[in-house]
């Protein structure tokens, strides 16, 4: 998608991502970048879900998480072993 068309603005940063399916167990990786509709991530691990499996998601920096609670994101496309997610609706 091109930058000029993009609905959030991204921050580059780098957060622990826990990505969790009953299929394959949890992932590990770091954001690339974030925003308000999802995340680029880069996983430990090539062996990367298909696009549109949603998966529920931690947060973490080194003093802890970010979020309490998994959220709910889909992947929508993946490179390699970079998906890029977006948050699910509540």
């Amino acid at each position: 998608m091109d930058a000029d068309r993009r609905r959030y603005a991204r921050q580059a940063t780098s957060i622990r991502v826990e990505m969790t399916h009953p299929a394959f167990g949890t992932l590990v990786g770091y954001t690339r970048d974030i925003s308000d509709g999802g995340a680029s991530v880069q996983l430990e691990t090539e062996l990367v879900p298909p696009p549109g499996t949603q998966v529920l998601v931690v947060f973490r920096k080194i003093a802890g998480q970010v979020n309490d609670e998994p959220v709910a994101m889909k992947i929508m496309h993946q490179n390699k072993s970079t998906v890029g997610l977006m948050f699910c609706p509540r």
